[in-house]
């Protein structure tokens, strides 16, 4: 193969890098290592496809971080509106949910794939599966390993959409790295990002009794930080995860990568104002006990309770002053991260300075990246699709741009 273009990988950017090329006329062939495409993405749509997001630009923007200056670009080319008028192209409708997501009508991710993968066949593209990229050979043609043994191609150019490392099996490992720096390009390492975190240990009748439970409502505050954010999340056999975590993470991982911890403060009774705990629970209870008192004054039960006995001391549980703080302010110590393979997204990648504007490595003309394998990071929400899709089109047009 010499005339067409490779890519490599079959998540939504590789795919919508080859959907920019065929329908220009282009002959593309794209290698998966599984035996089928869109593995993760259809996973992500297993609770309910979260295409996008509804708010600003701007607001949009900002989600990225210190990466929102590269990625603003991609998204000023592909942003979340245009993302739902080119699903409504393959007969996907979509509405915005009350927190301001956006999810197809029927909010399965199944039937946009299939219209997407019949939309590139009609136009051409030809589907490798089991077909795992290995690099490059010595004259720089691509090695692949496929189901009849290693082979290698001369593409005229090549996009990688390789995925970072997370959910390894189902296809993104994050073995393409050592590949990438021998070739000269600068790559970060990869991380956790929207991810768990652990305590320095539940106790056993806690995490056997608590275990799976979400927390909620629950306002979270990581200290020393202006992060503060109200929502949910869920008790882990080891410690804490869920969108009100993944929405601190990248601050929480940080600060336990300085630091060896890092604590976050819940408010339990986000609907309530301080003063009116601290009366609440100075109330004379008679012969009641302390956890029957909150119940019946501030509706704290269940596993907001055991929270409370878990991580206050007897002495400070009776303390009616001590009790109140906590109340608006419950410490947890976090003191690890959930390893890269669990996690839903990872941070780091193909550093940006390693590549010009349309996504293609400066130390290697005609090849192009594209999607998490870049070094970006973001909240759940939309975010990370929207900007996966947005680089595959950059990266495709580029990959046109060098093809002419």
């Amino acid at each position: 193969m010499a005339e067409g273009v490779v890519i490599i990988g079959g998540g939504p950017a590789g795919l919508m890098a080859a959907e920019v090329l065929s329908q220009s006329g282009v002959q593309v062939d794209l290698f998966d290592a599984k035996p089928s495409i869109g593995r993760k993405f259809l996973l992500a749509g297993k609770g309910g496809l979260n295409l996008t997001h509804s708010e600003d630009f701007a607001s949009f923007v900002s989600r990225f971080g210190a990466r929102a200056p590269q990625i603003e670009p991609l998204l000023r080319a592909f942003d979340g509106p245009a993302l739902r008028e080119w699903a409504a192209a393959l007969g996907i409708s979509t509405f915005v949910g009350t927190s301001g997501r956006v999810f197809p009508t029927d909010m399965k991710a199944a039937p946009l794939l299939r219209a997407w993968l019949h939309r590139l066949r009609e136009a051409g593209m030809h589907f490798h599966m089991r077909s795992r990229w290995l690099g490059w050979t010595e004259t720089g043609a691509l090695r692949l390993e496929g189901p009849d043994g290693q082979f290698a191609l001369t593409p005229r150019a090549t996009v990688l959409a390789l995925g970072g490392a997370s959910w390894p099996q189902l296809g993104s490992d994050g073995a393409w790295q050592p590949w990438l720096e021998a070739v000269g390009a600068e790559v970060a390492p990869l991380r956790s990002a929207n991810c768990g975190f652990d305590v320095a240990g539940w106790t056993p009748l806690f995490a056997q009794k608590f275990a799976g439970l979400p927390v909620k409502p629950v306002a979270l505050t990581v200290e020393d930080t202006t992060f503060h954010r109200q929502g949910e999340f869920v008790i882990t056999a080891t410690g804490i995860e869920g969108s009100l975590v993944y929405a601190a993470s990248s601050l929480i991982r940080d600060r336990i990568e300085r630091d060896g911890q890092c604590r976050i403060l819940l408010d339990l009774l986000p609907g309530h104002a301080a003063e009116k705990v601290a009366a609440e629970v100075a109330r004379g209870r008679g012969s009641r006990s302390m956890s029957t008192h909150l119940k019946s004054r501030l509706g704290i039960e269940g596993l907001k309770s055991g929270l409370l006995h878990e991580l206050l001391s007897k002495e400070d549980y009776h303390d009616a002053a001590v009790l109140a703080r906590t109340l608006k302010a419950l410490p947890i110590t976090l003191v690890g991260t959930r390893p890269v393979a669990e996690v839903i997204s990872t941070a780091g990648g193909v550093r940006f300075e390693s590549l010009d504007e349309w996504l293609m490595l400066r130390s290697r003309p005609g090849v192009f990246c594209a999607g998490e394998m870049l070094d970006w990071e973001a909240p759940t929400g939309g975010y990370l699709l929207t900007a996966s899709i947005a680089s595959g089109r950059v990266a495709g047009q580029g990959a046109l741009q060098f093809l002419a």
